[in-house]
């Protein structure tokens, strides 16, 4: 098949039959003959093609009006589009009509797939993405070629009431932030799937309501039993410790915690007590911070159930500072700060000791409030799976071998119901998804790499049929555990910057991100704080119940204490019962007033084989909503240093040791990295105790002391 050229077809169109069939200034029959032309069939005049006499070639030829198309042979009925689909790969014969080998009018003829297989060796097929093979999954081809499967549709039958998503055009982000090519070395042993349950929209709304809720009564038992407003991001923390503890079946609220009282949330809320102490500027901020602190002081002192002794203590220093404060008007910033510091060693124990029993009362209240929430949960999400045939009392367990193998993404060993209707549009850049008028909001590039994550990772979703309803459920989990605040939550998930990653991938080996989620994981191999739906995307499930024998693995936990403290108790004793090669390198923050007992512990740690401190404001973190924000907020600058600590078992180190050159290496990405922004980033989420100071460089892990001289000598610590 040829077509006549533009020039041609112009020549030739006088001799062009209009849509009635007429012609404007020939007869529809060749010049040389009298035999006329066959008309078209109105299907195809009403398409735009009619025919016409080529005199070169002295034969007719068919010329399309609206797309310019010339051909030598009727048009089929139902052709395809040459703009959108040029090489005819979705055409398709009219209904009831054989077609030719010789082709579907413009020579293309549609493939079968039973073609494609008797398709000689040097024929060009398409390629498959298949899942790596793990213990409890065959091979299986999970690629978008799949007849029928479309990453961007959500459909189930029509008792689901399910309706389809338009496909958005191809979008190519201008920045990726992840690396889902490199494969992991991390090895573990076979293990069985877990029994969560599988999650649903519905059950994820009322999660979310009842979350909220709770934050609602933190907020109002802090207002109405102290006075104060909660301290900021307590509630976010206070979910990462009692996950510690907790053995309840719901994945973000707790319920089966021992003690029942968290350490973390009394700690937080007695360090706001009387008042909250904020970081101070000028001398006349001093002076009214500590007006107020001997205000507060004096008023809990005289409304609660305090000793005698307690009264006059804190009365004394009072009235001093009272009088202090009255006869003294040249006093500095450093002057209040100090007479401050000074009433709260006074007071601060008599303060804490009346505030005792209302703040566990606190702790107590908001825990029973969370059991009795996950206990309505687990009823209607029972109910749900009931409603639809399945069984969640299973008894029968699967067969797992006892052998070495590479990890894999966290199973469910209960299937997952029909999923309900989840619209998807698109405002600009940004992927928008309904649910009962609850909308969650991702941009199109995170969209995108949880689409990959779910083709490398899901087994039982094979035509993305639940995919934008697990989409909606991650992101309204993540949501929730962050909080509706302005910025918050953002700091629990800050990620290293890439340039970091990359270092520590060709320096070192890392493969494996110990903490991080779908939304902000730089490799497809990751723990995170959700198996039940984080699974579908890659997770291998909670780091402190993930055991690898074998691997290297990079840690940035969330800045909550007691899980930093169960992390490092983890990494000893996995380090201490692997003899293969074993690496973890950990990012903490730098915090020394007080140090936290996870520094401390790595610090003296036999397993330690190096360590560098990175200054404040001299790095960088990923925000932790990265997957919404804008992108000239997508960095922050630290606020505290951040302490880098590598430990490693003796074939570890062999393995990635952290030479001088590797170290130099890895600096050299810090230093990338690192850009002028107008200001700090997300405040940290550290606890009120925590100052952000300038990092001193410590000379020795057994050494405490802050205030020794830098040993420039020393062959396991570096300062950037």
């Amino acid at each position: 098949m040829t077509s006549e050229n533009h020039g041609t077809i112009k020549a030739d169109s006088a001799m062009v039959m209009s849509p009635t069939g007429s012609t404007s200034q020939a007869a529809p029959f060749s010049p040389s003959t009298s035999k006329p032309i066959q008309e078209l069939p109105d299907e195809l005049i009403q398409a735009g093609w009619s025919k016409c006499w080529s005199k070169r070639e002295n034969r007719p030829y068919y010329f399309n009006r609206f797309t310019n198309q010339s051909l030598w042979e009727m048009p089929v009925l139902g052709q395809h589009d040459v703009i959108s689909d040029p090489l005819g790969l979705n055409a398709a014969p009219a209904s009831g009509e054989a077609v030719s080998d010789t082709g579907l009018g413009n020579g293309q003829r549609k493939r079968h797939p039973s073609e494609d297989a008797q398709a000689g060796p040097n024929s060009f097929k398409r390629p498959k993405v298949e899942i790596p093979v793990t213990p409890t999954t065959p091979t299986i081809p999970i690629s978008p070629s799949t007849p029928g499967a479309k990453p961007w549709v959500n459909t189930t039958d029509d008792k689901q009431g399910q309706t389809s998503a338009p496909a958005p055009a191809p979008y190519r982000p201008s920045v990726v932030y992840w690396d889902l090519d490199v494969q992991t070395n991390a090895v573990i042993r076979e293990r069985a799937p877990a029994d969560h349950l599988p999650p649903h929209p519905e059950i994820e709304l009322q999660r979310a309501q009842l979350t909220t809720k709770l934050r609602q009564h933190y907020h109002e038992l802090c207002s109405q039993r102290e006075g104060i407003e909660p301290p900021r991001e307590s509630f976010n923390r206070w979910l990462l410790e009692r996950k510690v503890v907790d053995k309840g079946p719901d994945p973000l609220l707790p319920s089966e915690c021992d003690p029942v009282i968290s350490s973390s949330m009394f700690r937080e809320i007695m360090n706001d007590i009387p008042i909250r102490l904020s970081r101070i500027k000028y001398k006349e901020e001093a002076r009214k911070l500590l007006f107020k602190y001997a205000e507060a002081a004096k008023k809990m002192i005289d409304s609660r159930n305090a000793t005698p002794d307690s009264r006059k203590v804190v009365k004394w220093n009072v009235e001093d500072t009272m009088n202090w404060l009255r006869r003294d008007h040249s006093a500095s910033k450093e002057d209040y700060m100090d007479r401050l510091e000074h009433l709260r060693k006074q007071c601060g124990p008599h303060v804490a000791s009346v505030a005792k029993d209302s703040v566990e009362g606190i702790c107590s209240k908001i825990y029973h409030i969370s059991a009795e929430y996950v206990r309505r949960i687990r009823q209607a999400h029972q109910t749900l799976l009931k409603e639809c045939n399945i069984s969640v009392d299973r008894t029968e367990s699967t067969e797992v071998q006892d052998r070495l193998v590479y990890c894999y993404p966290a199973r469910l060993s209960i299937p997952s119901p029909p999923q309900p209707r989840v619209e998807l549009h698109f405002e600009n850049d940004v992927a928008c998804l309904r649910y009962k008028g609850e909308m969650v909001k991702v941009n199109r590039g995170h969209f995108n790499k949880l689409e990959l994550l779910y083709r490398y990772s899901c087994v039982d979703d094979l035509r993305f049929e639940k995919f934008l309803s697990r989409v909606w459920c991650l992101i309204k989990r993540y949501q929730v555990m962050f909080g509706s605040g302005v910025n918050e939550g953002s700091g629990l998930q800050g990620a290293l910057p890439v340039p970091v990653f990359e270092a520590l991938n060709k320096q070192f080996g890392v493969t494996f991100e110990c903490f991080a989620s779908p939304l902000n994981c730089y490799f497809k191999q990751f723990c995170s704080a959700f198996p039940d739906i984080d699974g579908f995307f890659g997770s291998r499930g909670p780091f402190l119940r993930f055991s690898p024998a074998s691997g290297s693995f990079e840690a940035n936990p969330p800045f909550c204490e007691e899980l930093m403290d169960s992390m490092v108790t983890h990494f000893e004793d996995l380090l201490e019962h692997s003899s293969e090669p074993l690496s973890f390198i950990i990012f903490v923050p730098e915090w020394r007033d007080p140090p936290t007992p996870a520094l401390t512990r790595m610090e003296a740690s036999r397993f330690r084989r190096h360590q560098m401190i990175v200054p404040a404001f001299e790095h960088e973190y990923r925000s932790g909503s990265q997957h919404i924000c804008k992108r000239e907020e997508m960095y922050y600058k630290s606020v505290h240093g951040t302490a880098v600590i590598f430990l490693q078992n003796n074939a570890g180190f062999s393995k990635w040791e952290p030479t001088t050159e590797r170290i130099q290496e890895f600096l050299a990405a810090y230093k990338v990295s690192g850009r002028s922004l107008p200001s700090p980033g997300p405040p940290s989420t550290s606890t009120g105790d925590k100052d952000s100071k300038p990092v001193q460089e410590r000379s020795s892990a057994k050494s405490q002391d802050n205030s020794s001289p830098v040993d420039k000598t020393a062959p396991d610590t570096t300062n950037i």
